[in-house]
């Protein structure tokens, strides 16, 4: 059989791709023109194939390697690389993100420049940064209630929340995040919110007191399942932002502490609608992060979060930036 390139393959936007890979113990390299991971077994080698034309982005883990071929084929393939620790948290060094991850993005002269003309239209005021972010709170809230209260695989896992509960502690929320005079007022009210979802979460599935530790969370299983599931969406948000060719740094909520901040704006549109109730789910079944994950990237893939993520991107690009015009 002939060598298959990248370039000769039907391109999948990246919005329908189905595929985050996390990898560890294990090789990746170019075998037969096909990019593939390698495990040891013994005396025994198991390759496994990776679609790279319907892969969005890979994470490598503990003890992993990859080959320049291997790299050059992904970047051909428009995928996302980012070196991690294990489960994704710890940290080893930044490169284009600073999120406990060294993210390489694939290096093209002809990335398209037509939304981040639009984004950084509007990005140098001050107010319009403003409406930006209410937006992609606005839009956060949509996602919550959306899925908390009819995503139909989490109430197979019996996360079942009162609307009566929630449908009044958003609309407080909404309501706060108009009368936020700046961002900081924003940052709070996100703040308080995710500390009442947490509670309603740990009630939901009565996992009993929790208290949110971040890095270094110790043995509580939904801190690391946090930690863990919070990763996969930065990775989804780091691959919308590189599809839509926006800088990481051109953040409008995060922006006053992370370089990367933009990839934590967009990771905030799924991660507490889809990753926060899987992390308690998971954590009071007793499953092992292997299951956490597999849960998590089907639950990504279902609510194509990363279309999700890159449409919301475009409209508030076009309708902040005045891209209409």
């Amino acid at each position: 059989m002939d060598d298959v390139s990248p370039s000769d393959l039907k391109t999948i936007l990246h919005s329908k791709r189905a595929n985050i890979y996390y990898l560890e113990h294990c090789r990746v390299l170019v075998n037969g023109g096909r990019v593939e991971y390698v495990t040891d077994e013994g005396r025994r080698s198991h390759y496994w194939n990776i679609p790279i034309a319907n892969t969005t982005t890979v994470l490598l883990g503990t003890g992993t390697s990859i080959t320049q071929a291997a790299m050059r084929e992904l970047a051909k393939a428009g995928v996302l690389v980012g070196f991690c620790g294990g489960g994704g948290t710890p940290l080893f060094s930044a490169n284009e993100v600073d999120i406990d991850v060294a993210w390489f993005s694939p290096q093209s002269e002809y990335r398209p420049t037509e939304y981040l003309q639009h984004w950084v239209r509007f990005w140098f005021d001050e107010g319009k940064r403003l409406d930006a972010a209410r937006l992609i709170q606005q839009a956060r809230l949509e996602q919550l209630q959306k899925h908390w209260l009819g995503n139909r695989f989490l109430k197979e896992q019996r996360f079942e929340v009162s609307s009566g509960q929630l449908v009044p502690l958003l609309d407080r929320h909404r309501e706060s995040l108009q009368r936020a005079a700046n961002v900081m007022e924003l940052l709070t009210e996100e703040a308080r919110l995710t500390k009442h979802l947490f509670k309603l979460a740990a009630q939901t599935v009565a996992y009993g007191d929790f208290v949110r530790a971040k890095r270094g969370s110790g043995t509580d299983p939904a801190n690391r399942f946090l930690d863990h599931g919070n990763y996969l969406a930065y990775g989804l948000g780091a691959t919308a932002t590189w599809v839509l060719g926006l800088p990481h740094g051109l953040a409008v909520l995060h922006g006053k502490t992370r370089r990367g901040g933009l990839v934590f704006d967009v990771a905030d549109l799924v991660k507490d609608a889809l990753v926060l109730p899987q992390a308690f789910l998971s954590a009071v079944k007793g499953e092992q992060e292997q299951e956490f994950r597999r849960h998590c990237i089907e639950s990504l893939t279902r609510a194509e979060a990363l279309d999700f993520m890159i449409e919301t991107l475009k409209d508030i690009a076009t309708r902040v930036g005045g891209g209409g015009a």
